[in-house]
C-alpha cells in the first residue's frame, strides 16, 4: 500500500506541476501556492472541528467528526503532494528521515530504530 500511495502522490504532483508550468508559473511560485493550499486545507479542517463541536451558535453542529477526518486527510494529502512537488527525486526518503527525527523526540529508541526493534 505504501508504494501505491506514494505512486498516486507522485502522479498528482506531476499533474499539478505540469498544469502550473503550462500556466507560466515558476517553480518557486508553484511551491508558494502549494504551501498556501496546505493552509487552506488546514482552515477547512479547523472549520469542520468547530462544526463538529457546535462552537458556532448560528450553525450548531454543522459538521460531523467524519467531516473533520476527511479534511485532515486533505491536509495530509496536500502536504505529501507539496513535498513531492518540491523534492521530486527524494520526497519519500526525505519524509521518512523527518519522521524518524520527529519520532526520536517523542518515542523510545526501540520504536524508532528498526535495528533495535528486531533484536
Amino acid at each position: 500500500m505504501q508504494n501505491d500511495t506514494w505512486n498516486i502522490i507522485d502522479a498528482l504532483a506531476a499533474r499539478f506541476t505540469a498544469h502550473d508550468t503550462e500556466r507560466g508559473l515558476s517553480l518557486e511560485e508553484q511551491w508558494t501556492l502549494q504551501v498556501l493550499k496546505i493552509s487552506e486545507e488546514t482552515g477547512e479542517a479547523a472549520q469542520a472541528v468547530m462544526g463538529a463541536r457546535g462552537f458556532n451558535p448560528r450553525k450548531g453542529n454543522s459538521h460531523t467528526w467524519q467531516d473533520a477526518q476527511d479534511e485532515i486527510a486533505d491536509v495530509v494529502i496536500t502536504g505529501m503532494v507539496s513535498l513531492a512537488r518540491m523534492r521530486p527525486d527524494d520526497a519519500l526518503g526525505f519524509l521518512h528521515e523527518q519522521l524518524v527525527a520527529k519520532a526520536a523526540k517523542f518515542l523510545p529508541a526501540e520504536q524508532t530504530d528498526p535495528a533495535r526493534a528486531s533484536s
